[in-house]
């Protein structure tokens, strides 16, 4: 199992490293989940807590701040609640309020959830290397349960956390033109 992507000072510091060019299948699954959880990190990396919460498309519930709660909440959902703890509530989401993890943001203190997501993170870690990739879980996806594999939680997680960079992107560009 891979530890999280070593990073330099601050949030984020210099940024995510590559994952292996050549390596064993899990090696390079597991490099490019870090990858992307450390590439989140850099998108919120030197924003005070105001513009971390903005939501800068008018459209959209979207913030930084609110992206790093719903990938909390993405983690604990494939990892744990399919492989490990179904009935694991969740952090942020109530029945009330759907769309918790992304709005609103109010009183959403940063370092608390920002210490929610990496204790979820290692949790995945955890979980995952308990688990060979064709291990079986049972998750639910478009309301349906269904039987999902470990390698298939790690593509879908490589998945989602590289759409959401691509939206965390066009969001810091939004914030104060920071691109890359």
């Amino acid at each position: 199992m891979l530890a999280s992507l070593p990073m330099a000072e601050g949030l984020a510091g210099a940024g995510p490293v590559d994952p292996p060019f050549r390596a064993p299948e899990r090696a390079m699954l597991e490099g490019w989940l870090e990858y992307h959880r450390a590439t989140l990190l850099l998108k919120c990396d030197g924003l005070d807590d105001e513009r971390r919460k903005r939501q800068p498309v008018g459209t959209s519930l979207m913030s930084l701040h609110g992206m790093v709660r719903h990938m909390a909440e993405v983690e604990r959902n494939w990892f744990q609640r399919t492989l490990a703890r179904p009935g694991i509530s969740s952090i942020f989401l109530s029945g009330q309020v759907p769309d918790a993890d992304w709005a609103p943001l109010d009183d959403a203190d940063w370092a608390a959830d920002l210490a929610a997501w990496r204790a979820e993170c290692e949790q995945s870690r955890r979980t995952a290397a308990a688990h060979g990739l064709d291990d079986l879980g049972v998750g639910v996806r478009g309301g349906q349960r269904v039987g999902c594999s470990v390698r298939w939680i790690f593509h879908h997680m490589i998945e989602e956390y590289a759409r959401h960079n691509g939206h965390a992107d066009l969001i810091r560009e939004l914030i104060d033109r920071a691109a890359g």
